[in-house]
């Protein structure tokens, strides 16, 4: 028979990882499980300088590598495997993977949300070298150069103004020839004397030398190729891709309460299962970065933690 844990956690990025501090020095019996490698997003990230207490060459790598030390301090477990189906009801949850059978008696969802990708030639390879998902977090990397940005939705259009704080130019990439986003921010967007429309146009390469140089852009109407080079002075320039994040949900649909594909939770990073919680990008919430995924694991672990305690004193009345 499998061992029975006090928490597992589904997921190594900040968020898990947070969870499993709290959980460890909770006295919980916690076991994290990550299908692939810690860390998540900010695993790509090559510097940081928004998580309190990051400066100076913190990277997304060597933040994780120190919360990873940290939680296997406290007692953390660790194990590597794909989960792929799950029994969240009941006192006792079972998850299955590719490589054996989990069970705890709570469970936090923390897998993230993945950036959807263009996919075009060049992008995997400038990655953190140019191309970014996450203006919050690296627009401060362009002060003063020209950034694109690709999507026609609220979120491109809201990256977009905020990329006009830093950017000395902003040009917004989008497939057909009017905005998928509320005409509040399109007004507000449209009305920045720093932002620019290229229409009916969709990315086909990203070329460059260590750092993005060029940008190629194809016309769906006219199938027109046009390739857009740095400034000689700038050698570079930024690229965000602003066209959604896919949630890791798949197999918690029927399960749990979602919204779009992001799991619902209350304050407390609740489901609607009891003994189920979730934080980090994975859930509904208006700000993703490692300071708040940090913040829901630790809530999350705190509400579990306090779960465990009302199942066991309800089990001696």
């Amino acid at each position: 028979m499998s061992k029975i844990y006090d928490l597992i956690i589904l997921g190594a990025g900040p968020a898990g990882l947070s969870a499993a501090i709290y959980g460890g020095r909770g006295k919980l019996k916690t076991l994290i499980i990550e299908k692939e490698k810690d860390g998540g997003q900010i695993a790509l990230t090559p510097e940081i300088e928004n998580y309190p207490g990051c400066m100076d060459g913190e990277s997304g790598p060597t933040l994780v590598e120190r919360m990873a030390k940290q939680a296997q301090h406290f007692g953390g477990e660790k194990i590597y495997d794909e989960i792929i189906e799950v029994n969240l009801f009941g006192n006792e949850k079972t998850l299955i993977g590719k490589n054996g059978q989990y069970r705890g008696k709570a469970v936090i969802i923390a897998g993230g949300a993945t950036p959807k990708e263009i996919g075009c030639p060049g992008e995997k390879e400038f990655t953190g070298r140019g191309v970014s998902y996450c203006a919050t977090c690296d627009a401060s990397f362009f002060e003063g150069l020209e950034v694109f940005v690709v999507g026609g939705g609220d979120t491109a259009l809201e990256e977009a103004i905020y990329l006009t704080k830093f950017a000395r130019k902003v040009s917004v990439v989008h497939r057909r020839d009017e905005l998928r986003a509320a005409k509040y921010i399109q007004d507000k967007a449209k009305a920045n004397e720093k932002i620019h429309f290229i229409w009916n146009s969709v990315v086909k390469e990203i070329k460059g030398t260590g750092l993005v140089n060029s940008i190629v852009l194809e016309n769906v109407k006219t199938k027109e190729i046009t390739e857009i080079s740095a400034d000689e002075n700038d050698m570079t320039f930024g690229i965000f891709v602003c066209i959604g994040y896919e949630p890791k949900t798949k197999m918690f649909e029927g399960i749990l309460n979602l919204d779009k594909g992001y799991i619902i939770t209350d304050e407390n990073m609740k489901t609607n299962v009891e003994g189920v919680f979730a934080a980090g990008d994975i859930r509904v919430k208006s700000l993703r970065q490692v300071v708040t995924a940090a913040a829901d694991g630790a809530i999350a672990a705190v509400q579990a933690e306090k779960y465990l305690e009302s199942q066991y004193y309800s089990t001696l009345q």
